[in-house]
């Protein structure tokens, strides 16, 4: 039993620690990684609950398309980084 709280705490620790560095860093493409690695976490967590349907819909919607999409759409827009500063 404390083993599972353990547990617990370290995959919800490690979800708020992916979704601040996600807000903090400046990379768009960096903070996209760290969301889907925080919504691999979250469907963790939820299989850990008991929800195994939740679960697989969190990693599919969650970490797969909605990370897909945003890809898309970075790769469609200008990066300021690119542009040379006079």
């Amino acid at each position: 039993m404390k083993r599972m709280i353990e547990i617990h705490l370290i995959v919800t620790m490690a979800i708020v620690v992916s979704s601040l560095l996600a807000v903090v860093l400046r990379d768009l493409i960096k903070s996209v990684i760290l969301l889907a690695i925080m919504s691999l976490l979250l469907s963790l967590e939820f299989y850990l609950l008991h929800a195994p349907d939740v679960a697989i819909t969190e990693a599919a919607v969650g970490a797969g398309l909605t990370t897909a999409i945003y890809i898309i759409a970075i790769s469609k827009t200008e990066r300021w980084e690119s542009e040379k500063k006079d």
